[in-house]
């Protein structure tokens, strides 16, 4: 049995059709990447995965129990990173968290998790005096502190500096390898090429490409681009090219780089608006 496994998945608000027949399977311990643009359904289809928002059709099950009639024990079992944190202006960072702690069964020792996210410095302050950054940590450490089996993180690292953000990506590490199930949503396409064993694109409610990242959208089989200075070329034989390049240059080529598609550039196409079938419209 997958660790979530959904089918047919539908929420609509009017005629709006924000998810519109979403089926995934995602592994136990796997660490699974939903990408996609501001309305594209993503935020939709995990809150529902979360038990926090309701469907209209399709089937869904988190740890074999279905979203809309969770029971405590399978809370306890889940950890959110929500979007959008919870303010607890007075309390300490290690008042909130040791609070949180006791809410779970099998809860990590707070001061090792407040380490792991990179408070230990700011421990003893209220909420309050954290800055936009550090207040996304503490909703990080209050998502893991109950040693949950399956993770949701919703946009987890916005505001982290390049070291705290590298930081947190070993903490994801080290729950995947512990066999936590792991749902990512981030903008940061460097952060699910770096973590996800698979990434899918949503885009208009539905899913537009799915599969690890070295390969998502054709990307590995895609024609490389040769670049050298005075020149490029997209071929399919790069290595055929650039011989033929060192024979025209008698050795080395000057400004020489081979590179294929970037996850970004797949990104990019998977989820730019489809052609009129009536032809571009005039922009007023």
């Amino acid at each position: 049995m997958a660790a979530i496994h959904v089918r047919g998945l539908e929420k609509h608000y009017g005629s709006v059709r924000a998810v519109d027949g979403i089926d995934l399977d995602i592994a136990h311990g796997e660490v699974f990447a939903l990408l996609g643009p501001n309305g594209a359904g993503k935020s939709t289809t995990v809150e529902i995965l979360e038990g926090f928002r309701s469907r209209d059709a399709g089937e869904v099950r988190v740890l074999g129990v279905d979203p809309a009639r969770p029971t405590r024990e399978w809370r306890s079992r889940i950890g959110i990173v929500p979007q959008h944190s919870a303010d607890a202006a007075e309390l300490t960072v290690r008042e909130l968290v040791r609070h949180f702690a006791r809410y779970y069964p099998r809860a990590r020792d707070p001061d090792e998790v407040i380490a792991r996210v990179g408070l230990s410095e700011c421990a003893g302050r209220r909420i309050r005096t954290l800055s936009g950054g550090q207040r996304r940590r503490v909703d990080v450490a209050l998502g893991v502190i109950g040693s949950p089996e399956v993770l949701f993180l919703d946009e987890p690292t916005t505001g982290f500096d390049p070291e705290a953000r590298r930081r947190f990506w070993e903490l994801i590490r080290d729950l995947a390898r512990d066999g936590v199930t792991i749902l990512l949503t981030t903008h940061y396409l460097e952060e699910a090429e770096a973590l996800a064993d698979r990434v899918a694109v949503i885009a208009h409610g539905r899913i537009a490409a799915l599969g690890d990242p070295a390969t998502l959208g054709g990307r590995a089989s895609a024609k490389a681009r040769v670049s050298w200075d005075g020149g490029s070329v997209e071929t399919d034989t790069p290595t055929k090219t650039v011989c033929e390049l060192a024979e025209r240059f008698g050795g080395e080529v000057p400004g020489l780089t081979v590179t294929r598609p970037t996850l970004e550039e797949v990104y990019l196409r998977l989820i730019a608006p489809s052609p009129s079938p009536t032809g571009p419209s005039e922009v007023r």
